[in-house]
């Protein structure tokens, strides 16, 4: 039996509490500085709000004010489950009482910039530790398509963990894996997060297909009568993540399995994401759509357009990345949604 750190208690962090708690080990789940009331919530109620199922035997659930007194208790692993702008806090705060080297293994998808350079978060997280003085990291990535009810209901799940180290994605991956969460493991940690990060963008523009499909159409057909264009976003979406992550220097191979096209495909069928999408297809403004349709949701596929959307437009033109370029001046700039359809590319 193993003691796992969970560090934020959202719908995923505390997902990935289930095949922990199934395999009998110890779990705690450590709620971030904003988490307090939710917190209380959970005790009280032995239940997840955003689930809407019991809570896991074996998982406890914890104020972020105890991550001291938890983390100095024999850890096996620490998971990382804050959203993608949390990244940042997350590393900075457990710097603070990070004493051995133990394993951390970072949920978040994403994708930064630091110093005119893309950087992915696991080598963000490991950079911000060494600066603060540890100077031992052991960190793994999660991708892959994984919604948070579904893992919580115990559906089939396949996921990859990465690390260069392939010996230690083996271990994460004997500790977790269960009849119903089954774990891959790549050595190809560019890879892997770069396409859990930019295939939020990519799940944005498949999900405008239903408005994008009305352009042409009458008494919005395109409505009903919308995928043969998902269908074409999806392959150009796919070409565009192949080019983007190769020049990255993560894998084709990579872009063409469970962290990319199986992540996308669980994004673009219904997720914020693909939500979001659908406002902008329809011919909303971000701001708009944002502000009236999704005010209290997080939008990472957004998020990251404002995190890199600056410096793809100066390394790909529109005929490189016609989709990710389009998606950014609607994001970024506030521009209609506009589809270059011939840049696309076999």
């Amino acid at each position: 039996m193993a003691n796992i750190l969970i560090l934020g208690a959202g719908s995923m962090g505390t997902a990935f509490s289930f095949p922990c708690s199934d395999n009998n080990h110890s779990v705690s789940i450590i709620g971030t500085h904003l988490e307090n009331n939710f917190i209380d919530k959970i005790n009280k109620e032995n239940k997840h709000p955003f689930l809407n199922c019991d809570t896991p035997k074996n998982v406890s659930f914890y104020k972020f004010d105890d991550l001291n007194k938890k983390i100095n208790e024999k850890i096996d692993l620490i998971v990382i489950a804050v959203i993608s702008k949390g990244i940042e806090w997350a590393a900075n705060e457990l710097s603070k009482f990070l004493k051995a080297n133990i394993p951390i293994l970072i949920l978040t998808k994403g994708l930064a910039v630091n110093d005119d350079k893309y950087e992915v978060l696991a080598h963000k997280f490991e950079r911000i530790l060494k600066k603060n003085g540890i100077k031992e990291t052991n960190i793994s990535a999660a991708g892959g398509p994984c919604l948070a009810k579904d893992l919580a209901n115990k559906t089939h799940t396949s996921v990859v963990f990465a690390n260069k180290n392939i010996e230690v994605v083996k271990k994460i991956s004997n500790l977790i894996s269960t009849n119903y969460y089954h774990v891959y493991i790549s050595d190809d940690v560019i890879g892997v997060e770069v396409c859990a990060g930019i295939k939020n963008i990519f799940s944005m523009i498949i999900g405008a297909a239903k408005g994008l499909s009305c352009a042409n159409t009458k008494n919005d057909k395109g409505e009903e009568n919308y995928l043969n264009t998902a269908a074409s976003l999806l392959q150009q979406s796919l070409y565009e993540m192949i080019i983007f992550t190769e020049k990255l220097k993560g894998k084709k191979n990579t872009v063409l399995g469970l962290a990319g096209i199986g992540d996308l495909y669980v994004s673009a069928d219904g997720g914020r994401n693909s939500k979001m999408g659908y406002y902008l297809g329809q011919g909303f403004s971000f701001k708009k759509a944002k502000k009236e349709k999704m005010p209290n949701v997080t939008v990472e596929g957004a998020d990251l357009a404002f995190e890199i959307g600056k410096k793809v437009k100066v390394d790909f033109n529109s005929k490189e990345l016609p989709l990710m370029n389009a998606m950014i001046d609607t994001i970024c700039y506030e521009k209609t949604l506009k589809v270059e359809w011939r840049n696309f590319k076999l």
